[in-house]
């Protein structure tokens, strides 16, 4: 397709794709310039569905008549629209430009708490004010954002800036799109079992989806998360259905999950403006008092962070610090948990090699071992990849990789980054790494050219211990390669499920035999999780899909491998995998190309949380938290 600014045609490479969803694909086309491109019907990601090919049909001609009427002179954090880009006759808008920001994160991943390890608590309250300033000026001039979501959000430092400015709402033209997890049920029909909206938005379902947002940013769930279960089995609904019931995290009947912050560390005025707004209906402007207002602190005593006046955790904490797993060891029925190592500061990665367990950690202000020994000084940055090979301790961050050898001079490696994300990886041989379109291994003489990729910062990798893979999605183009770790060469025969929407979260995790492939996307408003399991030879050998209001394994899974920055947490073996819950460790099975949950190791339940990683362990499993390593074993036959 051709497009043309000013009469100036723009040719539009793959390579510059910096940005996928399920409307547009977006291309860099200058240092501070980006070009949203609306897809047309005959997108490749639009090939089969007669409904989405019409509902594209339609949004090109809205566009024809609605961009043209756009509003000027908006607040400075709105991305709008600067100049059109249309066919050679200059009569048919096919997208638009707008300001590049270099070096944002979409709000989404303030929710994620490995993310946030590197971000005080109090920069996003900063955030979430600046929002607030924002959202309160375009209802000012009678714009409703409509679709307010945490991947229409870009937060640079304290700024947060508002993209996909083309949905708002204005004049005549109403916002029909939404997300589930952020539309007000007030504007939904009661009676469906999921939110669907109804009724136009208004300048407080904004302020409704704004409070969803920060709630999630500051407890690391959101009001409807954690697990139903009534004591009437009667009463039961589905997930989906929560926000049109109002049962909240805050039901006596809802299990609240482990790896949020407890609640209890808000205080008092913000809890209870949370309680109306979700479960009373109170809307309005969210108070900017309860943002300006909010101060935290981390306890001088228990070094937890909190909002309150006094501490809430101390003697919580005190009782953990007194339980018998501080005495290396606890058991529940054939399950004896030992404690390997605790830290006051944060385990950033682990790895296994021959039955050996090693990590990184930080702790005031230095990176060490797991001997204790110094790698690195320094404060903790967000998107920084840490790999472990044997002795050597790698750093990934800001286009490259920092090699830190013992008795050694720090190496220097170039690398291409997916997002923020340094691309290269490790297994007990060899590091992998893309460069200027290329993939490749290191030698004893340098490197070795594994085969070509997609460049421009559009491919990403993950290396097992007998093969890799990778993908990559930019614009038209969407392309999967499996990889032999020893050999070069790359069969690009993948067959990926189809995806649409935007990619919010990628993971893999091998055994000898499998690669476990997690996707997370954003897809018509909701999230969507996935997993494809596939063979060293590039075979589709199962898959697995399922939405976030659907109440399965793979929900489960798919939430828990989002809190995770550039890791799987689970730990395969042979053709199953292992995955940690808040219910315990489960095991899921490949049968006859499905993938089945086929037991729950319920005695694994205290020692375990959806936030742990798991690694396979002589006997057993060792258990990575934040904070702590454990290792588990079963006694008998654990099958």
């Amino acid at each position: 397709m051709d497009i043309y600014i000013s009469q100036k045609k723009i040719r539009l490479s793959p390579k510059k794709a910096i940005g996928k969803g399920g409307e547009a694909d977006v291309f860099k086309i200058g240092r501070d310039t980006a070009l949203k491109v609306f897809k047309p019907p005959s997108h490749p990601d639009y090939a089969g569905m007669p409904q989405a090919q019409d509902a594209a049909k339609d949004r090109l001609a809205l566009h024809q008549r609605k961009l043209p009427q756009f509003p000027q002179l908006l607040p400075e954090r709105v991305i709008a629209p600067q100049q059109f880009a249309t066919d050679q006759t200059g009569q048919q808008i096919l997208g638009y430009t707008m300001p590049l920001l270099n070096q944002a994160e979409v709000l989404l991943r303030y929710r994620d708490r490995a993310f946030r390890q590197a971000i005080p608590t109090q920069r996003v309250i900063q955030i979430f004010q600046d929002l607030h300033n924002t959202l309160s000026k375009l209802h000012f001039v009678q714009i409703v954002i409509g679709d307010f979501n945490d991947l229409n959000v870009l937060v640079k430092d304290t700024a947060a800036y508002l993209i996909d400015a083309d949905s708002f709402q204005f004049g005549c033209f109403p916002c029909q799109m939404f997300t589930a997890r952020f539309v007000d049920p007030l504007l939904c029909d009661p009676q469906t079992t999921q939110p669907i909206l109804q009724q136009a938005h208004t300048p407080n379902s904004d302020w409704y989806a704004f409070t969803v947002m920060l709630m999630q940013s500051l407890l690391f769930v959101d009001p409807y998360g954690g697990l139903y279960k009534p004591k009437d089995p009667e009463h039961r609904i589905p997930h989906s259905a929560r926000p049109l019931h109002r049962i909240t995290v805050f039901h006596p009947d809802v299990r609240y999950p482990k790896p949020a912050l407890p609640y209890d560390r808000l205080p008092d005025d913000l809890l209870h403006h949370f309680h109306q707004v979700f479960e009373q209906d109170w809307r309005g402007e969210f108070p900017r008092s309860l943002l300006d207002t909010l101060h935290w602190t981390t306890c001088s005593t228990c070094g937890a962070e909190h909002a309150r006046p006094q501490c809430p955790a101390c003697s919580t904490v005190l009782a953990a610090l007194q339980s018998p797993l501080t005495q290396r060891e606890q058991v529940r029925g054939p399950v004896t948990a030992t404690l390997m190592f605790r830290t006051e500061g944060v385990i950033l990665a682990a790895s296994v090699e021959q039955d050996r367990l090693c990590w990184i950690y930080w702790q005031k202000g230095e990176f060490k071992r797991e001997d204790g020994s110094v790698v690195l000084k320094g404060e903790l940055q967000p998107n920084v990849r840490w790999r472990i090979k044997s002795e050597t301790t790698l750093i990934g961050c800001q286009g490259q990789v920092i090699i830190l050898n013992p008795n050694k001079s720090p190496q220097r490696l170039a690398v291409e980054s997916y997002g923020a994300i340094a691309q290269f990886d490790v297994n007990s041989m060899h590091r992998y790494w893309t460069a200027q379109g290329q993939l490749l291994r290191d030698t004893p003489l340098g490197r070795m050219l594994i085969g070509d990729v997609l460049s421009g910062g559009n491919t990403q990798i993950w290396v097992g211990s007998d093969f890799g893979f990778g993908f990559y999605r930019a614009g038209e183009l969407n392309g999967a390669f499996v990889f032999d770790v020893r050999q070069p060469g790359i069969n690009d025969r993948v067959r990926l499920p189809s995806c649409q929407g935007q990619l919010i979260h990628a993971a893999c995790t091998f055994s000898r035999e499998l690669c476990w492939l997690f996707l997370t996307t954003h897809e018509h408003g909701s999230i969507v999780y996935r997993c494809v399991v596939i063979s060293p030879d590039g075979a589709v050998v199962a898959t697995a899909q399922t939405v976030q209001n659907e109440d399965n394994w793979l929900m489960q899974l798919g939430r828990q491998h989002s809190l995770f920055l550039d890791s799987c947490p689970y730990c395969a073996v042979g053709n199953f995998l292992l995955a940690a819950t808040d219910d315990g460790v489960i095991r899921i099975e490949v049968q006859n190309g499905c993938l089945t949950q086929t037991k729950l190791f319920a005695d694994t339940e205290p020692f375990v949380d959806a936030s742990c990683r798991l690694l396979a362990a002589p006997g057993g499993l060792y258990v990575i938290r934040s904070h702590e390593i454990q290792q588990l074993t079963i006694a008998g036959d654990s099958k």
